[in-house]
């Protein structure tokens, strides 16, 4: 195979499932639940010491299910403010498209077993506005720790945890944004 930096290297596919109700984030104004689905181009960055170094390239879809539960959080001071708690105290399902780029840091384990730490940035576009987030353009942030284990000379298979991030850095009103924290598994491949 080719070598260089701008060589895919791997192929594959991950599933996440984030929930705002966890261990680490539980804020009662509102529910919030993620499935993402990621495509994955994984390139090889070099290796230092017994480290080795990824970069994935990974567009995604997510289908996010929202709901306002305590409507004071819209604030009476906010144009319209009635109309808008009605709005967003419905159940949504929203749709979120974006591009992420991860860096992965991956120590071998055993033979065949890895440990990764893997930090993710991504440019975003969500289609419904809520109380905590404008409609539009975003970014997402990610950070995972998982393991990837080989299951045949060519296939790997992936199991972590990730925290996650969706807000617009203010770029729009309103910016509160979603903290979630996920599982996910993912499947992939060497190209030859």
């Amino acid at each position: 195979p080719k070598k260089g930096v701008l060589n895919i290297k791997k192929i594959g596919f991950l599933y996440n499932n984030a929930h705002s109700d966890n261990f680490i984030f539980d804020d009662k104004d509102f529910t919030y639940a993620t499935n993402t689905y990621k495509l994955q181009a994984f390139y090889n960055l070099g290796s230092w010491k017994s480290l080795d170094f990824e970069l994935i390239a990974q567009p995604q879809y997510q289908v996010i299910q929202h709901q306002l539960i305590n409507e004071q959080f819209v604030l009476p001071s906010e144009e319209n403010y009635k109309e808008k708690r009605t709005e967003f105290t419905s159940p949504k399902t929203m749709h979120l498209y974006a591009f992420e780029l991860g860096f992965v840091m991956k120590k071998a384990l055993l033979k065949k077993l890895d440990f990764l730490v893997t930090i993710g940035l991504g440019l975003a576009a969500i289609d419904t506005r809520t109380e905590r987030l404008a409609k539009g353009f975003t970014f997402i942030e990610n950070g995972s720790l998982g393991v990837s284990y080989k299951i045949t000379n060519t296939t790997f298979l992936y199991l972590g945890s990730n925290v996650g991030h969706v807000s617009n850095l203010d770029f729009q009103s309103p910016n509160a944004g979603f903290s979630f924290v996920g599982f996910e598994a993912g499947i992939s491949c060497l190209l030859k």
